[in-house]
């Protein structure tokens, strides 16, 4: 089938002028005007190439070509359009656009039975509801209506109230949960978000595994006091304990084993004032590896690291865990085939990764057979609007893409 470069490449840039500021990084929340915008685009090149589409009740489009219904088994394939405030333009566009093309090839290749869907997950950062992979997470029925209509965004509506203009319902999610045997398997195209595949000139990759995740929220407390008459042994400075910890967090990754990671990405101090030693530190832990027992063991270290602090400086704690996901380890049948078939187009041997980011993918995989394809991101920028992969890389794994729904089993 004839994968369009050009395109590809218009379809990435007709979705980054979907945004506010264009130019100014794109700013896509799940069910605002500019993320409606973009995912029209979507369907309307679905329309052109001779697809119909339908909304789930969690707000996911779904497209296939006019021939194949919705009750035949098919491959499935796409990403996500929303977008982190002033985002880059390929972080999930990559893989809707990859899987849009091959529905326009099969279509210009007289294929219109070809049992393939493509997909538009609504809500994949989790910026907008404060919790990530919402759309496919309530198709996979992973969240009820309940556990969705608990969510806010920052105008303090519901997923559900935000959503009802875009075809969110909750009277339907149970009757449209996912059903395994409907798909033969799931393949997500998407950006690496790391430097590796570019400082080594891998241009494609197959991912083995996704990482899990773990997040805390911890407090410490002690107690406001002059900064001039206090002296440093008499002090139980919240902050200080905070800022021991924060710097012991970096060496924890070492203990955990190849690619885990460990991040602080918000602090907050009280009183917050120039002269008064800090009362209060609240920050945020996000914790990831690719395997459970090291999650389990960074679990009890940070538990150790900040009652040692506390203990040290005379301040109280908590550690809370805010989110657990486990790692992810993606199928093996299926990752088999994709590597049989990148070799019968020349792309031998296909890299392999895993991916320290969490994405829709994660989701499906217990439930589908998934594999997901990584493109190369220039020096690992994302979340950024220096955020670029080259639209050739997108169009190799476009190709690799439907040739794994393409060839015979």
């Amino acid at each position: 089938m004839p994968i369009c470069v050009e395109r590809i490449a218009a379809d990435i840039a007709a979705i980054a002028r979907c945004t506010p500021a264009a130019g100014a990084g794109s700013d896509r929340p799940t069910f605002s005007p500019a993320w409606r915008q973009a995912r029209d685009h979507c369907i309307a090149e679905a329309e052109r190439a001779g697809c119909h589409w339908r909304i789930d009740a969690a707000g996911n489009v779904h497209i296939r070509p006019t021939a194949v219904e919705w009750s035949r088994r098919a491959w499935l394939s796409g990403s996500h359009i929303d977008s982190v405030p002033l985002g880059g333009d390929f972080d999930g566009v990559v893989g809707v656009v990859a899987a849009l093309e091959v529905l326009r090839a099969a279509h210009e290749d007289g294929r219109s039975d070809l049992p393939f869907e493509a997909i538009v997950f609504a809500e994949e950062e989790g910026t907008t509801f404060g919790l990530g992979m919402l759309g496919s997470r309530g198709w996979a029925g992973t969240l009820d209506a309940a556990a969705l209509g608990g969510l806010r965004n920052r105008d303090g509506l519901t997923w559900w109230q935000a959503g009802a203009d875009y075809g969110a319902d909750p009277g339907r999610l149970a009757s449209e949960r996912l059903v395994a045997a409907d798909y033969a398997g799931f393949v997500e195209v998407h950006i690496e978000q790391g430097p590796a595949m570019w400082k080594h000139d891998r241009r494609v990759a197959l991912v083995t595994a996704i990482a899990g995740r773990r997040q805390y929220a911890v407090t410490l407390r002690g107690v406001a006091n002059h900064a001039g008459s206090t002296g440093m042994d008499d002090r139980h400075d919240a902050l200080a304990g905070a800022a021991e910890v924060i710097a012991a967090l970096e060496c924890l990754p070492d203990l955990l084993g190849e690619h885990a990671v460990a991040t602080v990405g918000r602090i907050a101090v009280e009183p917050n004032a120039v002269n008064v030693i800090p009362a209060r530190a609240d920050f945020t832990i996000d914790l990831r590896a690719p395997d459970d027992a090291a999650l389990d063991v960074g679990d009890a270290r940070i538990a150790e690291l900040v009652a040692a602090a506390g203990l040290r400086r005379g301040l109280t704690h908590d550690v809370r865990r805010t989110e657990s996901l486990p790692a992810v380890r993606l199928d093996a049948a299926l990752a088999d085939r994709v590597r049989r078939v990148a070799a019968g187009l020349g792309m031998t041997p296909l890299p392999e990764a895993v991916s320290g980011a969490l994405h829709d993918a994660a989701i499906l995989a217990p439930i589908l057979p998934t594999v997901m394809l990584f493109v190369a991101s220039r020096d690992g920028v994302s979340h950024n609007p220096a955020e670029f992969s080259r639209i050739e890389d997108v169009a190799a794994a476009t190709r690799l893409l439907a040739a794994i729904v393409t060839t015979p089993v």
